[in-house]
Order: structure tokens, then C-alpha cells, then sequence
């Protein structure tokens, strides 16, 4: 069995030797033309005059392009129609194109862009939430408003209430690779377009609108990406769209690749976020009702951020059950980069208004924040996969409880401490889905034994008592990540498998590999499904040729879709080949067994490639297409109600950190993290998955900022001046392990999606850094994100002057 083993990946060796192939690798043919953006240098106004003959005149300079010089409005967005390649007169952002140069070189290309003469009548620019507030503007009517039960009742007939704000800012993708593209005419009009993108499809669906084809003229190759994390989604438009118009209109290959700064000039980040919170609850940390405010500034256009804030809502429980919830979301429209797909998709910045909360809540009762976390878990799903009967009582109560007190809260309500669960059956989210597969409780008492929580948390309780300088933090949180698309229709795949007749198989899906594994997981079904050693499979590059109508690789849908395609496929050949077989030897399809490279029939073995050759000699197809499409779901997200997502992936993880309290400056000294990966397709790559995602969701809260100035120019734009984590800022101690339990969904092989659920754990980083702060003094930490040293050493002196 192929499935399940911890092989690497498929193009390791090529990475390490440098033999992998990207899109800035691919030879050039003759006369290739080089692209570059001239940009905007205001955030806000109208161009009055702009003058390119210097730029036409530069070395090298073929053509020099305006909007009004385009063959359409080369529409690049991937939603609302409202962001053309070039500006136009009217300038929404600074970084934003304006025209479009071609050359004989990526440095001339480069060079003549920053000649142009271009005046502006500018504007006040809208930069800032408040800005957004103030004048209005927002994508969307109005806010978008989620209620289950009466929330505002709840909280103001609960024993307690807190309230608070927490920010959140942006991340940068910084992908390895940068954006790139490049576009080869055709006979007849046609364009092939190799593309470093998520999408494959938009690009064709882009590219063909911008030349007004049909999408058939259209062919979209990628091999694969150094790196997306959902900026590869949309944000690669613009770019094949430059090289298809200018190959169209000068007959010779285009080709475009942003700089570095470029790059973090023009494309969007993920969205930051204001999220206010007003909760009540009990003395036990048992809440009763909670409310929330989702501020989200989504720049110029609207990209993705529609469906990114829905996801935000969706994600504002995490992994706790609220009996009586408002979720209110402000979509905010601003004058900087359109923000777009990361990583999380809006889940990250949802869960952690709701970890705020939770750490909010501890430190208002003095509790354990273990503790109040567990008490308000969902239910827990039991042996079988079928959560208790409501008659089932908790198997032990936190601190003095009482049953009567259990019973007066209503029959949906979880009880639990660190001991046990309570739970009652049939506990919905805020959007009404029944969460019946809920396994944090099981996988926090694993978590917290192996990592020895309780002896760690005195650990640390002695040590800040007994140094003023050097303060130590302790922390835990967990994930709940619905897994689907959210926007229904997404969830579908296609795969097209070949079987040739030396037993070789050549595969083609929709998925796209950006270093995640997903091309070596998906052989390593096809493998499975014919019996065969791994080697004998290939997939070669995701090509809207092959596989029409994909949908992008993301919402870590990937291997749930598209190894469902491939195993379709790969089936319908096996059958074929199996009757074959069993009417050769007169016995039932059933009789025929693939595995270990040989197909066995009432103890006759053939090697494989020989059934191959008999099954092709006999004049039986062996091509197939496969198609999958995800079960079960139903979505009104207007009312917010239904069910968005087939099943939930879980994790949990514990962080320690040491704060310098003189400077601000800190470490992470060890972080364990159990994650549920379903039956992992393969734990080498999921595991590797989990460590990164970690790594880069501690970046998000911890040493990534971005920084805009008054005029609306990012000035983090550079290495120098963004800090992604390095190797040094990893765990000093790292312990990941998979929970290993099967998806009770029947999902490919019973694995479950490991792209963005880890993403989150690294949560607990920032609360152990809260955790710290607040040992420094009386007040509450609050926190915001990123927390850089100067917002660390800030949070010091509030907390010592007890605000």
C-alpha cells in the first residue's frame, strides 16, 4: 500500500540540485519581449498629464501600453469586475499600474517604466479603518449581520461581562518564487500561457476575456509554483494578461516577472482586521452570549475579500460552542492594495478574536486558560462517531458546579473541565451546523500529558516570581477549520488518467503543486488504486487542455478533491482491466487482485504492464476521466445558515516563550503541537506542512508588519524591512505529532486537509507572549497583533501601571 507512507517529495532531488522548473526557467524562445509596470506614486486622485515619450525612446523599448490602448478593459478581478490591468485616468492606490511597457530585456523593461512623466490631481486618500468608517466606504450595502439566539439578552443577564478590541495587521505572502508569466502566440489567435498561478482556469477565463476569445483559444500550463499561500490566486492575473495582449499584439512571446519590491508594491496581503467583543458569562468561564464586531479593510477592489470576511464569521467560534451569538461584519473599502487570498482565507483573524476572548475571560476570573477554554468546548463526538444523548451526564463538573446549574443553562450547552467532557448532542455553530465530529477534548488531554502542561505551567509560575527581568509565558490554543469551499460550486474536481500499454500511467488533475506535496500524494493514491510501485505513475503539469473547469487549489481542498478525481479515474481503467481479465477466466470481476506490481486471478499472476498489454490488444480503452464533487453541502450566506463546510479538521497546540521586560525583545523556547490530519495520506509531507504553517502563522502575529505611511506607500517592502521568521526564530524545541484518527467523512483514504488548519496554532505563540506581559503586573495585556517588541514592551508598561 502506497497510501499512508511517509515517502518525500516528489520533486525534492530537483529542488536541492536546482533541476526544478519554474516558470522563470522555462528556455525563451527568440525575440522574447520583457514586461514591466510604470506605477502610480500617489494613493488617491486622477492622472491630468502623463507624457511616456521618454520611455518609448529608452534602450530597448518596443512598445509602451495606456488603458485606452488595450484591446478590452483586461479585467484582472477574480469577482467583481472592478479592477482593470491599468489605472485609467482615475488612481486608486500607490503601486497601482499605469502603463505597461515591453523591451528586449527584464532590465530595460525595468529601467523605461521609471521614466514616465505622469501628473495627478490627487485626493485625500482613505487609509485606515476609521478613514473607512468616517466617509462610508465599504464593498456591500451594509455590514453583514449573523445572530443565533438573543445574544444581546445573554450578555446582559450574565453574572459577568467583559469587552474589548483587539488589531490585527496584514501579512505579506513571500512566496519564494515571485509572480511570473509568460505567453506564446499561436496560429490563429491562439495563446499558450505557462503561469505561476493557484487558478489555472482564471487565467484562461481572464486571458480569453482580455483578447475576446473563446476559452478554448486559451491554454494555461503550470508546473509548478515556489510557494502561493493564496497569493498565486488571483494576484498572477494581471500578469498573463500583460504577456497574452502584448504577444497578441506584436506576434513575439512575452514574458513578466515582478521584482521583489514590485511585487510587494503592487499585490495584495492578507486583510487586517478590528474585531470589538462584548461577552457574558458565568464564574466558571462558561459563555452565554457574545457578540462581535469584524472590521476588515480590503483596499481598492474587491478581489476575494467578500468571501474572506464571510470565512472570518464562519471561524469566529473556533472550537467553542455559543449558545447566543452576533457576528457583525464591516467590509471596508480603502486606498491600498486590493487584499486577497492567504492562507487561512479570513479563519485566522476570525479565531482570534475568539482566542482573545478566551484569554480575556481567564485572566478576568484568574483561571486557568486551559481551563475556561475546555468549558466551553463543543460537544464531543464518542466512539462510533455519534455524539451523546442530551440524557447523558458530564462525566465530572468544573470546580462546584452542580447538575441543576448544568440544566438551568439550556440543552444545547457544553460543560467540562480538564478532567472530562460534558457534553449534549446536536450543538450547532452560529451558522447552524451540527458539529458531530468534535475530537479536541481527547486530543488536549494528549497534548497537555505528553507536553507535561501542568508541571510546565508552575514552572513558569515560580520562575516569574523569582526574576524581575527575563519574564516567561505559557500557552494553549486550538483549531477548528471547516473544510470546503465556500462558495459551493468550487467543490469539484477533474482528473484524466492514461494507462499505457507498458503498465506506465501518466496523470493529469486540476490541483496545482506550490511545494505542498500534492502531486506525490495524488500518485500515491493512483499507485494504490492499480496496485503498483509509486514510479510507475507521473503527473505532469496542471493544463486547462487536459483538465477543463478547475478550481483553485486552495481552501485546503487540494488532495480532498482532486485525489477523489484521480481515484475515480484510476478505478474505471481498473474495472475495465479486471473484466478482462475475469472473462478471460471465466470468474467474477472480484477474483481479479492488483497489488505488488502483479494482477492475480484464481492464482494466475500477471505483471501489471502485461495486463496493460492485453487489455489494450483486446481494443479496450485505457483512458478515463474521473470527476468528484463534495457531498453533503448546503449554503445561504446571506442569512448565514447551513452548512459551508463537509467536515472540520482539528489541532492544538502548546507554546512557551521568554520575554525580555527592559526591551521587548523575545523568544519562543518550545512549542508541541498535535494535529489531526485523518488517516494522513502521507505523514512525512503532512507533518512538514503542520511545522510550516506553524512558523508562518507565529510570523503573522509576532515579527511581520506592514507599514504604511500618510501618502499611502507601503514602506515595509523589501527583506530589509519585513521580517518573515528565520531559521533562528523557530522553536528551540519542536515537537509535532499527528492524532492519526480516520475522518469519519468518507474523504480520500479517511485523510483529512492539512494546508491551512496549522496555520493557526501559531496562536499559541502570541498568547504565550500575552501570557508574559501579564505577568509583568496587574492589568490585562490586550494585546494587538503583530506583537512586535515595541507593542510587547508598550503591553509591559500598561499592565505595570494596571490598565
Amino acid at each position: 500500500m502506497t497510501v499512508a507512507k511517509p515517502l518525500p517529495h516528489d520533486a525534492a532531488h530537483l529542488h536541492v540540485t536546482g533541476q526544478a522548473r519554474y516558470v522563470d526557467d522555462i528556455p525563451t524562445p527568440k525575440d522574447t519581449l520583457h514586461l514591466a509596470f510604470g506605477l502610480s506614486t500617489i494613493a488617491a486622485g486622477r492622472i491630468t498629464a502623463i507624457n511616456l515619450e521618454a520611455v518609448r525612446a529608452a534602450p530597448g523599448v518596443v512598445g509602451v501600453w495606456e488603458a485606452k490602448d488595450l484591446p478590452s478593459d483586461c479585467d484582472c478581478s477574480p469577482s467583481n469586475h472592478d479592477e482593470p490591468m491599468l489605472s485609467g485616468a482615475t488612481i486608486h492606490y500607490l503601486g497601482q499600474p499605469v502603463f505597461l511597457v515591453a523591451a528586449t530585456s527584464h532590465l530595460a523593461a525595468r529601467k523605461a517604466a521609471r521614466l514616465g512623466q505622469i501628473s495627478f490631481a490627487e485626493r485625500d486618500a482613505i487609509l485606515t479603518i476609521d478613514e473607512a468608517l468616517a466617509a462610508d466606504s465599504r464593498f456591500e450595502d451594509g455590514p453583514r449581520i449573523w445572530e443565533k439566539g438573543d445574544a444581546g439578552e445573554a450578555i446582559d443577564t450574565a453574572p459577568r461581562q467583559i469587552s474589548g478590541v483587539i488589531e490585527m495587521g496584514g501579512q505579506e505572502h513571500f512566496y519564494l518564487e515571485g509572480q511570473s508569466a509568460m505567453a506564446l502566440p499561436q496560429e490563429g489567435g491562439d495563446m499558450v500561457v505557462h503561469a505561476s498561478t493557484q487558478h489555472p482556469t482564471e487565467i484562461q477565463h481572464k486571458v480569453a476575456h482580455a483578447l475576446h476569445l473563446p476559452m478554448h483559444g486559451v491554454r494555461v500550463e503550470t508546473r509548478r509554483m515556489g510557494g502561493g499561500f493564496g497569493g498565486k490566486e488571483s494576484q498572477g492575473n494581471a500578469l498573463a494578461i500583460a504577456c497574452a495582449v502584448v504577444a497578441s499584439a506584436t506576434g513575439k512571446p512575452a514574458k513578466m516577472r515582478y521584482d521583489r519590491d514590485d511585487d510587494f508594491m503592487i499585490t495584495g496581503k492578507r486583510h487586517d482586521f478590528r474585531i470589538a467583543y462584548r461577552v457574558g458569562f458565568d464564574d466558571h468561564g462558561v459563555i452565554s452570549g457574545i457578540e462581535f464586531e469584524q472590521y476588515t479593510r480590503c483596499g481598492w477592489a474587491q478581489d476575494l475579500s467578500i468571501p474572506v470576511a464571510d470565512r472570518a464569521m464562519l471561524h469566529a467560534d473556533n472550537a467553542y460552542h455559543l449558545p447566543h451569538a452576533r457576528i457583525e461584519s464591516h467590509r471596508l473599502k480603502t486606498n491600498t492594495q486590493s487584499a486577497t487570498a492567504f492562507r487561512g482565507f479570513g479563519g485566522p483573524q476570525g479565531m482570534l478574536g475568539m482566542e482573545r476572548v478566551m484569554d480575556h475571560i481567564s485572566h478576568d476570573l484568574g483561571m486557568d486558560p486551559v481551563a475556561v477554554r475546555r468549558a466551553n468546548y463543543y460537544a464531543a463526538e464518542v466512539e462510533g462517531g455519534q455524539p451523546p444523548t442530551p440524557s447523558a451526564p458530564p462525566r465530572s463538573l468544573p470546580g462546584k458546579m452542580k447538575q441543576q446549574d448544568i440544566a438551568s443553562r439550556g440543552s444545547e450547552e457544553l460543560v467540562e473541565n480538564t478532567g472530562a467532557t460534558g457534553a449534549i448532542a446536536g450543538q450547532t455553530t452560529p451558522y447552524g451546523q451540527v458539529v458531530e465530529d468534535f475530537i479536541l477534548d481527547r486530543m488536549t488531554d494528549r497534548l497537555l500529558s505528553s507536553c507535561e502542561y501542568d508541571a510546565r505551567r508552575a514552572a513558569v509560575s515560580d520562575w516569574n516570581a523569582s526574576n524581575a527581568i527575563i519574564k516567561k509565558g505559557l500557552a494553549f490554543s486550538p483549531v477548528k477549520f471547516g473544510i470546503s469551499f465556500t462558495l459551493t460550486h468550487l467543490n469539484q474536481a477533474g482528473a484524466l488518467v492514461h494507462v499505457y500499454q507498458d503498465g506506465s500511467i501518466h496523470m493529469n488533475h486540476g490541483g496545482t503543486e506550490m511545494g505542498q506535496g500534492l502531486f506525490q500524494k495524488v500518485a500515491q493514491v493512483a499507485a494504490d488504486r492499480f496496485g503498483v510501485p509509486l514510479e510507475m505513475v507521473k503527473i505532469t503539469a496542471t493544463d486547462t487542455g487536459k483538465v477543463p473547469n478547475t478550481s483553485a487549489t486552495a481552501a485546503s481542498s487540494g488532495s480532498d478533491l482532486n485525489g477523489m478525481a484521480v481515484k475515480a479515474a484510476c478505478d474505471t481503467i481498473r474495472d475495465r482491466m479486471a473484466n478482462h481479465l475475469a472473462s478471460l477466466h471465466q470468474c467474477g470481476a472480484r477474483d481479479v487482485v492488483f497489488a505488488g506490481g502483479q494482477v492475480t486471478v484464481q492464482g494466475e499472476s500477471y505483471s501489471f504492464a502485461k495486463v496493460a498489454q492485453m487489455t489494450y490488444e483486446a481494443r479496450i480503452s485505457l483512458s478515463a476521466t474521473g470527476f468528484y464533487r463534495t457531498p453533503k453541502l448546503s449554503w445561504d450566506r446571506i442569512k448565514g445558515q447551513g452548512r459551508p463546510f463537509f467536515y472540520f479538521a482539528y489541532g492544538a497546540a502548546v507554546s512557551e516563550v521568554a520575554v525580555d521586560t527592559l526591551t521587548g525583545e523575545y523568544r519562543i523556547l518550545r512549542s508541541d503541537i498535535l494535529h489531526d490530519a485523518g488517516t494522513s495520506l502521507n505523514p512525512a509531507l503532512d507533518i512538514g506542512q503542520i511545522e510550516g504553517g506553524f512558523v508562518q502563522g507565529a510570523g503573522w502575529l509576532t515579527t511581520e508588519e506592514l507599514v504604511w505611511d500618510a501618502t499611502g506607500r507601503l514602506r515595509t517592502h523589501a527583506p530589509s524591512t519585513y521580517k518573515i521568521p528565520a531559521c533562528s526564530d523557530r522553536p528551540d524545541v519542536f515537537n509535532v505529532a499527528l492524532w492519526g484518527g480516520a475522518n469519519r467523512e468518507e474523504t480520500i483514504y479517511r485523510s483529512k486537509a492539512v494546508g491551512e488548519p496549522p496555520f493557526m496554532l501559531g496562536m499559541s505563540v502570541f498568547l504565550a507572549l500575552s501570557d508574559a506581559v501579564g505577568s509583568c503586573g496587574d492589568g490585562y495585556p490586550a494585546l494587538d497583533a503583530p506583537a512586535t517588541p515595541e507593542r510587547v514592551l508598550a503591553a509591559i508598561e500598561r499592565v505595570r501601571d494596571g490598565v
